[in-house]
């Protein structure tokens, strides 16, 4: 069981995560995917899978969207 200061950060953690702004995500995830060895080849299909799966879905964004977010 959960104290509730130990409750309180869980919280706070879910509605950060969930409130993360599309951009942020993709950036965020690109770098942790990037770490673990995944091509960008991998990566991308993987954050568009994972956007659309978001309890708040993203607007779609072309492969093509997503690499322009990263790399500007």
């Amino acid at each position: 069981m959960l104290g509730p200061g130990e409750a309180a950060r869980v919280v706070a953690d879910v509605l950060a995560y969930f409130g993360e702004p599309a951009e942020e995500f993709v950036r965020r995830r690109h770098g942790e995917l990037q770490s673990k060895g995944f091509t960008n080849d991998e990566i991308f299909p993987r954050i568009s899978a994972e956007l659309s799966g978001r309890r708040v879905a993203a607007p779609e964004l072309s492969l093509r969207q997503l690499r322009r977010i990263v790399y500007g």
